[in-house]
């Protein structure tokens, strides 16, 4: 036999043995309840965590992803990868983020932490079996060549940079984790909302999505702008573990209108609200009042019902009725029905079509992101600087109650004396805080007070090509008009602009009550003092509203 027919198995052996045992995403590291991700220096690596690290304090920051701060051994008992006993789990460095979410999993109550630099996630470790035959070389080091890192990066084909413009939806997915589901439906569940992720091409400029998980009590798994990015979006959508527990789909809505779509948490001003809700079978609990305040909240409830009751599975069923109750609309659009968890890839694409249809998203219209709201500023010499400076702080928190953007509402002014000027028009300011910054520059006109002339001018100049029922003006004056305001307000409300009126020190009541839309009573504001005006803030926002949803 030659030196070489003998080197060659040996060469092979010793290359198993160097990738095997001394790669770093194999070899288990002994680590201690308090170690933290910041102390690992490798990008991946398998980590050893000794038994009860629940019995002391271990510090975890974050849900499914967590802060770098965390402890290793505490995060991975909350995720449910490592039992109290300790054993091996494996480290994946990520990127940092904003909102880490606290909740209470296996005994760890992890805490909230706004924005931290770094973070990681975790996985179970998965030991591989050794072969030594003369193949091993071609079977062994391709598995452990491959750094566990690439699962952060799988493929979505055609993902736009920005995201897809065409859907600039703020979407929250519902998605079912009860015992009901099982664990090989709960992945086919996984695999779907992954196409369906992948299809609507997420993205600083296009949608944003976040997940919550609905079982005896729901989890939020990840905020709006946690995963921006297609890639990061399906990783954490593969890390997503298993509940179990009950279907409170009921709870599980509630709990996203209520906290999911604020500000604080990544949605976006004027951003339609969208929530999927995915139920397997039926939920075990009421939907109606969840639904209701989801309406109520501006938010598009779709329902997609996968594996329906059967006709011997009805008499289980709280409520028959409970997809008619959770939606928008009960008008077939935002109900889908997929007969089986194995044949779902055929409703991807009419999903995200949906989910993306501005135009049909009727619950988004509400009055804080629909209305176009002009204010009529009296600038009469009898106002003066002081006073001025108030009445633009009241309109200021007005404004400031809605959400004004390029797809929400729209604030204008018009200052007033003899003259008219148009301070800034509704489609001027596309910003909340550029219509705050508007309003506080208004310079102080001084001079008479011709109220009718500026309704007039109102309605022809900033009002114009505006669809009716989403039209208020505010007028402010402290004094008598010298001109009729009767018939120019009649004009305007003929137009279809609902007229509030706010009157201060020496304005007429009756001029007042002559601008008002009916009922008179509820659009008249009067006041001795400027400072009172603070006080009808919450009145004009609650009135604005009312007469929104009446109109609409």
């Amino acid at each position: 036999m030659s030196q070489l027919s003998v080197l060659l198995p040996l060469t092979g052996l010793l290359l198993l043995i160097s990738s095997t045992f001394g790669s770093e995403s194999s070899v288990a590291m002994p680590v201690s309840c308090v170690t933290r991700g910041a102390d690992l220096m490798e990008d991946s690596l398998v980590v050893l965590c000794p038994p009860d690290c629940t019995q002391g304090r271990v510090s975890v920051f974050g849900t499914s992803i967590y802060a770098s701060i965390s402890s290793v051994c505490g995060a991975a008992i909350h995720r449910g990868v490592l039992g109290p006993s300790g054993g091996s789990v494996r480290v994946n460095k990520l990127h940092g983020r904003q909102n880490y979410m606290s909740s209470f999993a296996h005994g760890i109550q992890s805490q909230v932490l706004s924005r931290w630099t770094a973070s990681f996630s975790l996985t179970k470790a998965v030991s591989v079996p050794l072969e030594l035959t003369s193949e091993t070389i071609a079977t062994a080091l391709p598995v452990a060549a491959k750094p566990a890192k690439k699962l952060k990066k799988p493929s979505v084909k055609k993902a736009l940079k920005g995201g897809n413009k065409d859907c600039l939806m703020d979407i929250a997915m519902v998605i079912d984790s009860s015992k009901n589901i099982g664990q090989r439906r709960f992945n086919l569940q996984k695999n779907l909302i992954s196409k369906l992720a992948a299809m609507l091409r997420v993205g600083p400029t296009g949608p944003h999505v976040g997940l919550i998980q609905a079982s005896d009590s729901p989890r939020t798994e990840f905020l709006l702008t946690n995963y921006t990015q297609p890639k990061e979006l399906l990783f954490a959508i593969k890390e997503l573990a298993y509940l179990g527990g009950d279907t409170n789909t009921g709870k599980a809505i509630m709990h996203t209108a209520e906290t999911f779509f604020s500000q604080e948490n990544g949605a976006r001003r004027g951003h339609p609200r969208v929530m999927m809700v995915l139920v397997d079978g039926w939920p075990s609990d009421d939907l109606e009042q969840a639904a209701m305040l989801a309406r109520e909240s501006g938010i598009n409830v779709f329902l997609v019902s996968v594996a329906r009751p059967a006709a011997e599975e009805l008499a289980m069923v709280r409520d028959k009725d409970f997809m008619k109750k959770a939606v928008c609309k009960d008008n077939g659009f935002f109900s889908y029905l997929i007969t089986s968890w194995f044949s779902t890839t055929k409703h991807v694409k009419p999903l995200a079509q949906k989910l993306c249809s501005l135009d049909s998203m009727l619950c988004s219209k509400t009055c804080y992101n629909s209305v176009n709201i002009g204010f009529l500023i009296d600038g009469s010499s009898s106002v003066g600087h002081p006073n001025f400076q108030l009445v633009l702080d009241f309109l200021e928190g007005i404004a400031r109650s809605f959400e004004i953007s390029d797809v929400g509402a729209r604030v204008g002014a018009v200052q007033f004396t003899y003259d008219q000027r148009l301070e800034f028009g509704l489609f001027d300011h596309s910003d909340k805080d550029e219509t705050m910054n508007a309003l506080q520059r208004i310079p102080y006109m001084s001079g008479g007070t011709a109220t009718g002339a500026a309704i007039s001018y109102t309605t022809q100049n900033l009002f114009r090509q505006m669809g009716p029922g989403r039209n208020f003006l505010i007028v402010v004056t402290d004094g008598q008009s010298y001109d009729d305001v009767r018939l120019p307000a009649i004009a305007a409300q003929k137009q279809g602009i609902t007229m509030y009126s706010v009157g201060v020190a020496w304005a007429p009541l009756d001029d007042l009550k002559s601008m008002s839309s009916e009922p008179k009573d509820s659009h008249t504001f009067f006041t001795r003092e400027f400072t009172g005006l603070a006080e009808f803030i919450p009145l004009l926002v609650r009135g604005i509203c009312r007469d929104f949803t009446e109109n609409n």
